[in-house]
């Protein structure tokens, strides 16, 4: 196939699920060889139903998916499916191939090396962090060596250093990718073009440029709908006020007053819907717990990862109520584990106060029960809360209609993500401890949970590699786990 000819064509592709919920209306977009395109749209908008409709894992309703002749195609998703959480590497990649590759450490070697990963191929996937999960899940896709490379959210979890090296990958790379990802400033550094699904018009919007070129053209189009809009209603309105005049006249008078009806009628049909932009949640607060006061987190010492052994080393870290830490440090040296053994009341060197209520958001969500609706979900922490209240509470986090009777299981990424801050004010945490908290979620609400989290009157603890997003929330302490 030669460079610049259509590698995938949607033709008005229709799908929805079995609950009758419309994902994709009559979609149109073509992707070309080589180039490097954007996926982008709002929660749940059905960005990953794309992918899997590319793959064949599903059907459209309607229309057709047309892939190039002998077009071959691999996908790295946003998490490791948990069945597979307890394979080895070598297993995890030999599970890429329908047929057993009998030579595949040597390709094993190429593709860590390519995502700056070393890993024994006898490891348990499970023991990785979840940054070094994220590698491994790029380079099941790249060890494939597909035609289209599909990547699902591949900036999750992932350091500094990890997502430079992503990037200077996607912007060597010679093959067609399509990319699935909020990170604006990830995607900008090597799209051609965006396809923008509307979560209201549940169409693709194609774009040439970046994200910020998408951003300007969204902009002009509203300002030229909304002002063609204007000029139309003006019109109407002068219309109606001759059609009156004339329609009291009488005789032939209101047959141009019937005319001018007319008129007004296909006058206000030209009129056009307006983009609308994609929504956000409402802005909220997440309560303290009450009657807790003094210190409620000490750490004297901790465990980190050197050399992939665990290496024990002393703290002095103590927080009290309005304090927030910082944990830093590169993919794989013990941040997820620190938490969660903080968490689970297991830490060794680490105390916290008695009946201190912990709220936890993990980045992989195991905290909520799949085979839970997101209703059971939020009831099993709300206290004192009424269907109304609850219903409420979830439609501020875009949670609406049928959705909160929808399993946890089968809600996107982000809607979970969504889900556990939700569930994180009815909680009303003492202490708060966040693991990547802006992992799947849309750009667009991080300024509303930044807010929220620097609103915070508990003790926090916080692991994230976004710094745009830390320097929102005030820090009073960073604890750096590779220093």
């Amino acid at each position: 196939m030669n460079s610049g000819e259509a590698i995938l064509r949607f033709n008005k592709v229709s799908f929805a699920y079995k609950q009758n919920k419309p994902i994709l209306d009559e979609v149109d977009f073509t992707v070309r060889q080589g180039t490097k395109i954007t996926l982008m749209g709002q929660n749940g908008a059905g960005k990953s139903t794309i992918f899997q409709l590319i793959m064949g894992v599903i059907k459209p309703e309607s229309g057709d998916v047309n892939l190039g002749a002998g077009v071959t195609v691999a996908i790295a998703k946003q998490v490791i499916p948990r069945n597979m959480l307890g394979l080895t590497v070598r297993e995890f990649f030999q599970s890429c191939f329908k047929e057993k590759v009998y030579d595949i450490d040597p390709k094993i070697d190429e593709v860590l090396e390519i995502v700056n990963l070393v890993a024994d191929k006898d490891r348990i996937v499970k023991s990785f962090s979840g940054g070094q999960q994220a590698r491994l899940l790029l380079a099941s896709a790249i060890i494939q060596n597909p035609d289209l490379l599909l990547l699902d959210e591949p900036t999750n979890n992932l350091d500094k250093d990890g997502i430079a090296h992503l990037t200077k990958f996607l912007i060597d790379y010679q093959k067609t990718c399509l990319v699935i990802s909020h990170d604006a400033n990830f995607l900008n550094a090597f799209t051609h073009g965006v396809l923008y699904l509307d979560v209201f018009t549940r169409k693709i919007e194609q774009y040439t440029g970046d994200y910020f070129d998408l951003l300007v053209e969204i902009s002009a189009r509203i300002e030229r709908e909304n002002r063609k809009n204007a000029q139309l209603a003006k019109k109407i309105i002068e219309n109606k006020e001759k059609m009156n005049y004339f329609a009291q006249k009488g005789g032939k008078m209101r047959l141009v007053a019937k005319k001018m009806r007319d008129e007004a009628k296909e006058m206000e049909e030209a009129k056009v819907d307006v983009r609308r932009e994609d929504k956000t949640i409402r802005s909220f607060i997440i309560p303290v717990q009450q009657g807790i006061g003094g210190e409620i987190l000490s750490i004297t010492s901790l465990s980190v990862m050197k050399n992939h052994k665990p290496v024990q080393r002393s703290a002095s870290i103590s927080l009290r109520k309005g304090d927030r830490l910082l944990l830093a440090g590169p993919n794989g040296i013990g941040k997820t584990t620190l938490l969660e053994s903080l968490a689970s009341g297991k830490a060794k060197g680490a105390k916290i106060a008695p009946d201190v209520k912990i709220g936890y958001y993990r980045q992989d969500f195991s905290t909520l029960n799949f085979d839970d609706t997101v209703y059971q979900s939020f009831s099993s922490v709300a206290e004192d809360c009424s269907e109304e209240d609850i219903r409420s509470m979830a439609a501020g986090f875009l949670i609406t209609g049928d959705l909160i009777y929808a399993k946890i299981g089968s809600l996107s990424e982000g809607q979970k993500g969504l889900v556990s801050f939700a569930r994180l004010v009815m909680q009303k945490p003492g202490l708060l401890i966040l693991d990547e908290p802006t992992n799947h979620i849309n750009f667009r609400h991080l300024p509303v949970i930044a807010s929220a989290l620097n609103k915070y009157e508990g003790a926090m603890v916080l692991v994230s590699h976004i710094p745009e997003f830390v320097q929102q929330i005030k820090i009073d302490n960073v604890l750096d786990l590779s220093k």
